[in-house]
């Protein structure tokens, strides 16, 4: 029998012990950081960061270089703009990285709940973040409790930059100077100096979109019909939406004034916007850059823009809302009960016809009405006789339009806009400086409050007068230019011109925009 040598138990385990050592496997060790948003200075502090990361992870045997991961600038408060981190934490959660380095706590992320949801995340995934300045580890017992502390001093440094653009903003509010994303903003572009100039193609999209609202499209109409032309967004894309066009009605920029500051920042961690009702100062500047849209027609699209959404009341009461689909509709007025007409496609003993009758002699609204079903074509031809009738008297029409412009213009209040702008001005100044030093400025507040609601109907009673003048104008000058009477009906026409038609038993009233009533005989 062969000699047997026995080989003690703790000697086995220790050489098993270190070939077990030696198989561990490497940590895969990476770093992030920014770099400088200055091009000249960019390349040069991104490689030398390389290099220092580089060659720190080398050092250490048991780790393995798992790469960079740089973004530019300095703000760490929108992770979605930081595709480098978004990248390393997928990475992570990819199972290729074992630990990841990086400067500091205001490198990783700048405010305390962004901060401490990647460290915890990390965390659950046995993932350790290596902080050098601060020489912290997370996965350590006191880690976070330092953590926290620290995130919170990058978060007052960073509310702290962005009260300081909070400032520089109000500062460039004040003197008038505008910031405006032209890549989405349909009809302008900008010149070298960063200038608004007109792109005249987008241009002509929106003097469609104004014209196309003044003769009675709907704003879905429009949308369809730029759809059906191809033509694009300011954003670049296919498909317009009603917003869209609600937004280019309403925006004073396209006649060449800025209201500056519609929105404020409510948190400055989540970036947070809000419509600012009144709690932050506003600015407008006239005559900021060229205009596209002459400054009546807007105006007349404000109106017009009132008119729809306010719509009609019935006479008992009942609201009706717009509609666009007629040429008629809404203005035609029932002389007996004071209700609206309504479109109906008659059919009556096998002959089809198209007619309006009142809406009270087709539904229960709680009034008794007897009044007459009459054919559209009667109606067109009331308009034309309406028209001719106008026509044929020239120099009687033309008087009564003069004397309606004097009473418009008795009637409408001169309130001076220059001097409560100077007003706001002063007030808007004091309330900031009060707010900076943290005085009571409700009083102050409370008075721009009331002088921009005065200013507000000032300007609507202005334009509303002037428009009225301008409307006037226009059918004298129709008066006088239309050298032969109307042959045919022209819906055109009637949403230029008439306002409203009362139905009557013995007769039927025309009453045009500029204040001119007539009647006709059907």
């Amino acid at each position: 029998m062969g000699n047997v040598m026995l080989i003690p138990a703790r000697r086995q385990v220790g050489s098993n012990a270190r070939k077990q050592e030696e198989e561990k496997p490497k940590l895969r060790v990476a770093a992030y950081c920014r770099v400088s948003t200055d091009s000249d200075e960019q390349a040069t502090s991104y490689e030398a960061q390389v290099e220092h990361y580089t060659e720190y992870i080398q050092k250490n045997p048991d780790w393995e270089f798992a790469g960079i991961y740089a973004d530019d600038g300095i703000s760490g408060t929108n992770t979605k703009k930081r595709e480098e981190f978004n990248r390393m934490i997928d990475d992570c959660k990819a199972g290729n990285i074992d630990m990841i380095i990086t400067k500091s706590i205001s490198r990783f992320a700048r405010n305390t709940l962004d901060c401490l949801k990647y460290i915890r995340q990390l965390k659950d995934m046995n993932i350790p973040v290596l902080f050098e300045k601060e020489s912290i580890n997370t996965m350590d017992a006191k880690g976070e409790v330092l953590i926290t502390i620290m995130a919170s001093l990058a978060q007052q440094e960073s509310q702290s930059l962005s009260q300081n653009v909070k400032m520089g903003l109000q500062y460039r509010y004040q003197q008038g100077k505008v910031q405006i994303n032209h890549n989405r903003f349909l009809g302008y572009t900008k010149d070298a100096d960063g200038n608004l100039v007109i792109d005249p193609e987008q241009a002509e999209t929106v003097k469609r979109i104004y014209r196309e609202y003044l003769e009675g499209l709907s704003m879905d109409k429009i949308a369809a019909g730029l759809e059906r032309d191809g033509i694009l967004t300011g954003a670049g894309g296919k498909k317009w939406h009603t917003s869209t066009i609600n937004k280019i009605l309403r925006n004073e920029k396209y006649i060449g004034d800025a209201l500056l500051q519609k929105t404020y920042t409510t948190d400055f961690l989540n970036k947070t916007r809000v419509k600012n009702n009144g709690l932050v100062p506003q600015y407008y500047v006239e005559g900021d850059h060229e205009a596209i849209i002459p400054k009546d027609i807007y105006l007349q699209v404000q109106e017009e823009l009132v008119r729809r959404r306010v719509g009609k009341t019935s006479a008992n009461g009942k609201k009706r809302n717009y509609s666009c689909n007629h040429c008629f509709s809404q203005i035609i007025i029932c002389g007996e009960c004071g209700e609206m007409f309504r479109r109906l496609h008659w059919n009556n003993r096998g002959v089809k016809s198209i007619v309006w009758r009142c809406i009270s002699r087709l539904e229960s609204t709680g009034l008794e009405c007897h009044a007459r079903t009459i054919n559209e074509l009667v109606l067109q031809d009331v308009v034309v006789k309406a028209i001719n009738q106008m026509l044929g008297d020239k120099s009687n029409y033309q008087a009564q339009l003069q004397l309606n412009i004097a009473a418009v213009i008795r009637a409408s209040q001169a309130t001076a806009i220059d001097s409560i702008d100077e007003k706001l001005m002063a007030l808007q100044q004091e309330l900031i400086q009060k707010a900076n030093s943290k005085e009571d400025y409700d009083e102050i507040a409370d008075e721009i409050f009331r002088l921009r609601e005065l200013r507000q109907k000032t300007t609507v009673d202005t334009a509303a007068r002037d428009e009225q003048i301008k409307r006037i104008n226009d059918l004298q000058d129709y008066i006088s230019q239309q050298t032969t009477l109307l042959t045919e009906f022209d819906e055109a026409l009637v949403r230029r011109w008439i306002k409203q038609i009362t139905i009557w038993d013995d007769r039927i009233t025309v009453e045009l925009k500029s204040g001119v009533s007539i009647d006709v005989d059907a």
